[in-house]
């Protein structure tokens, strides 16, 4: 799947002129079924859902990739403290680890921000850089599936 948004991120070209986002009664659907997808995924994976929201909020509304990002930061934030509490309720959290990946998160977040800002300011490469990103760890995890087997 990742390998296939990569490809279609690819493909997309930004317009000049922005983007006129789309939030309707006819995109529900959509968007909808790409943050049930994404969340699901996430909760069951461990894997970041902002690789799956940010195609899914660009594809189904029409946001340019920096206030997709942005958008997405606050989803991912929502459903993942609905799992971490599901996770940490059954005793399942390393209270020690995830404060170190808090911290490094934090101080991370604020650099990737200014990074993403720079980025958006020439046009189409942010969403090259991101789909390249998702294609590196697309094809990771399936060398690591593959060795598994």
């Amino acid at each position: 799947m990742m390998v296939a948004v990569t490809v279609l991120m690819f493909r997309r070209r930004e317009p000049a002129q922005e983007r006129r986002v789309r939030l309707s009664r006819e995109n529900a659907p959509a968007l909808v079924g790409a943050g049930l997808g994404a969340g699901a995924l996430s909760g069951f994976f461990g894997i970041g859902g902002g690789f799956l929201i940010v195609p899914g909020l660009v594809a189904a509304t029409g946001l340019p990739m920096l206030q997709a990002v942005g958008t997405s930061l606050v989803a991912v934030t929502a459903f993942g403290l609905t799992a971490a509490a599901s996770y940490a309720a059954s005793g399942l959290v390393n209270w020690a680890l995830a404060a170190v990946f808090v911290a490094g998160g934090a101080v991370g977040s604020l650099v990737g921000a200014r990074a993403a800002i720079a980025l958006s300011r020439r046009r189409g490469l942010m969403t090259k850089l991101f789909a390249g990103i998702i294609l590196a760890v697309g094809a990771y995890m399936l060398a690591r599936s593959f060795a598994a087997l």
